[in-house]
């Protein structure tokens, strides 16, 4: 070969190389709740991270992180992370389930490459891949637990969280559990919204209207802390165990020092699973891979016995 056909050759290869370290160039939008509430404040500090430690181990790598106080504001911005910051890549964080849809199948329609984390959507077909903490046994090991803490005879009451699929997997769960003990009644389940304030609201309405309540599920520590003052103010004496959940660093250090009898245990679902999925997905667009369509991050019980392996206090959650 000669010095000319040697350059066109060259030109060529570096021409390909060039196009190929173009085309995985991510351009990464995460769409995420505000820091509303402590769960959603780990997720909003836990994604900023992942921004930081993925920008500079990756320079082929943008990321863009957005946080919506609603469903409708979470829509504005996915449009504006398209036309505006035009991503190639989405991580979000569904506000809800059903308002997201529409908008995120359409971010989708135009080329983007989805990834779904926690609240899923409606329409699977809407997204690429799915990253998510183990729902069914988010519900499924506080029945366990609340049930032989009760030995399988009681009322007991449920707050649930936001109206999404991941609300309804958790319930689901926790029903199907009490369905194996009939002695056990679940008088009443309702949205506290995951939210200390709607939480505290829902439990007044309980304690006014059941006179014997053994137990409470509330699917949230956020909403465990509005029980827990609740239960407080009313003075009552039946309620015997309070089962929150995801582990926030408070509700895991009062079990860890046995301050409050009503809390006795918990069941692990950390918000750093925003951060793994962001990591994930850039990793594999960089590559140009796709993730396989569900990645699930288990759920586990947390005890006094080994709470100290969950207590991390330097997380906002």
């Amino acid at each position: 070969m000669n010095i000319r056909s040697t350059l066109i050759a060259l030109a060529v290869s570096l021409g390909a190389a060039g196009a190929h370290a173009q085309a995985n160039n991510v351009n990464l939008g995460v769409a995420i709740p505000a820091a509303t509430h402590s769960f959603t404040a780990g997720i909003v500090f836990w994604a900023n991270q992942a921004k930081k430690d993925l920008e500079k181990a990756h320079p082929g790598l943008k990321v863009t992180v957005k946080t919506a106080s609603g469903a409708p504001e979470q829509a504005n911005q996915l449009q504006d992370l398209v036309t505006a910051t035009k991503i190639n890549t989405l991580v979000i964080f569904p506000f809800e389930s059903a308002a997201l849809t529409k908008p995120v199948a359409q971010v989708k329609a135009k080329g983007v490459y989805v990834t779904v984390v926690d609240r899923g959507l409606t329409d699977e077909s809407a997204q690429d891949a799915y990253v998510s903490g183990d729902n069914t046994a988010f519900g499924r090991i506080p029945a366990e637990y609340l049930a032989k803490a009760l030995n399988g005879k009681g009322n007991v009451v449920a707050l649930r969280g936001i109206p999404t699929t991941i609300d309804n997997e958790r319930m689901d769960a926790f029903a199907a559990v009490m369905k194996n003990h009939p002695d056990i009644k679940i008088l009443d389940a309702k949205h506290g919204n995951w939210n200390r304030d709607d939480a505290f609201k829902v439990m007044q309405d309980y304690l006014t209207r059941f006179k014997q309540i053994d137990a409470v599920w509330a699917a949230d520590d956020d909403m465990a802390v509005g029980v827990l003052k609740a239960i407080e103010q009313a003075k009552r004496r039946d309620i015997k165990v309070v089962f929150g959940g995801a582990g926030m660093k408070s509700m895991i250090k009062t079990l860890m020092d046995g301050k409050n009898p009503l809390i006795q245990a918990n069941v692990s679902y950390s918000p750093k699973f925003i951060y793994d999925a962001i990591k994930l997905t850039a990793e594999a667009r960089l590559k140009g891979e796709k993730l396989p369509p569900k990645t699930i991050i288990p759920s586990v019980l947390i005890t006094k016995e080994n709470a100290k392996d969950f207590y991390f206090p330097d997380s906002p959650f």
